[in-house]
């Protein structure tokens, strides 16, 4: 039996039923597009991080893009984020017409170094956009802190975060707005593209939902500023809405995962294999689980040999990669990205993850790793 680093089916099996209800009740709705389906997502979605709007769109990507468009950032403007990052994050910054600037990450959690972040604040600086990679929040009390310094938006990238928590308060809730991707492999994830933002602020919520309507408000034949196709599909929306009620029990599925992971391979540190850490006053949802090794190569070469196939979230560097040369970042400019980008991957991770898959996954990377 091969071991995936990430399979829906699973999750299919158990609750095909319900998800293809979801479907009919769309069908059957007479309303196609937009509807009771995304209004009731929507609802649901800012109830369950105590926010007043969620505004669904296309995908993650248009939710960082248009989260960004609603809190005031345009062409001009800059946007510190970080490279060791999905590539998405910094093409939405670009779609805007911003120019991102990077700032390095801690060797320890992977996240923002949040210290050279003042560093990399300009006259020209809009927004810091905070990712909360791999599952774990950033440190948004000093993000925020700086924010409020400089006069600048923050708008939180949790498409890797839903349900995890910073010192007790939900990803999402820490910024002006925050952007989700509900691309299916994410712990709330949907069965096809899909993505919202969620967000306290009722001027911001205005703006994203003419954004997302062609930039229109009162009525479909008039454009009140030029806007995007960018809206939720219905069917999505009602799968997400069941899957909602459930996401508290994914996060757990994955936190099993981890300690079993952690029981398994935790001894394995003196041998170079580094398994997540978790900061304080964090409570990490594992959307991936990423460890890492000096000889990270060697290690996802052999395990394919078990029938194990493992992912790197991300080998590339979005500063390193042709489409951003532009920006001028060498080779060097961010040590800690580039460096790291050789050593981690991730192991299988989803909250239906058979038991006998993990061990299976476990035995082979203790075999492995005390080969060398």
């Amino acid at each position: 039996m091969t071991a995936y680093v990430w399979d829906y089916l699973p999750e299919y099996e158990q609750e095909r039923e319900e998800l293809l209800e979801a479907v009919d009740t769309v069908f059957s709705s007479g309303q196609l597009v937009l509807g009771p389906s995304v209004d009731g997502f929507e609802r649901e979605f800012a109830d369950y991080h105590g926010l007043a709007h969620c505004t669904g769109v296309d995908n993650g990507t248009n939710a960082v893009r248009l989260g960004l468009h609603a809190v005031g950032v345009g062409p001009g403007d800059e946007v510190i984020t970080v490279s060791n990052t999905a590539a998405p994050t910094v093409v939405a910054i670009d779609g805007v017409g911003a120019t991102p600037v990077f700032v390095d990450i801690r060797e320890e959690d992977y996240l923002i170094d949040i210290d050279q972040v003042a560093a990399a604040i300009t006259p020209r600086t809009k927004a810091l956009l905070p990712v909360h990679l791999y599952g774990q929040c950033v440190d948004m009390g000093a993000i925020n802190d700086l924010a409020e310094r400089h006069g600048l938006a923050v708008l939180e990238d949790c498409a890797q975060a839903h349900g995890a928590r910073h010192h007790g308060k939900l990803a999402g809730t820490m910024g002006r707005a925050a952007a989700f991707s509900f691309y299916p492999t994410k712990v709330l994830g949907a069965y096809g593209d899909g993505g919202a933002v969620v967000t306290d602020d009722e001027a911001v919520d205005a703006s994203l939902r003419r954004l997302r309507y062609y930039g229109m408000e009162k009525t479909y034949y008039v454009v009140e500023t030029p806007g995007y196709n960018s809206r939720l599909d219905a069917v999505q929306a009602e799968i997400l809405r069941r899957k909602l009620t459930r996401l508290d029990t994914y996060v757990e599925g994955r936190r099993a995962v981890a300690r079993r992971y952690e029981e398994g391979l935790g001894d394995l540190a003196e041998k170079g294999l580094l398994l997540p850490s978790v900061n304080e006053g964090n409570e990490h949802v594992y959307y991936v689980y990423v460890t890492r090794h000096p000889r990270r190569d060697e290690i996802i070469e052999a395990l394919k040999g078990y029938g194990i196939t493992l992912n790197i979230s991300y080998p590339w560097p979005v500063h390193t990669m042709s489409g951003f040369a532009k920006l001028g970042y060498g080779e060097g400019s961010l040590p800690v990205t580039e460096r790291l980008a050789k050593e981690i991957f991730s192991l299988p991770m989803y909250p239906s993850l058979p038991v006998e898959l993990q061990e299976k996954v476990i035995s082979a990377v203790r075999e492995v790793v005390l080969s060398f």
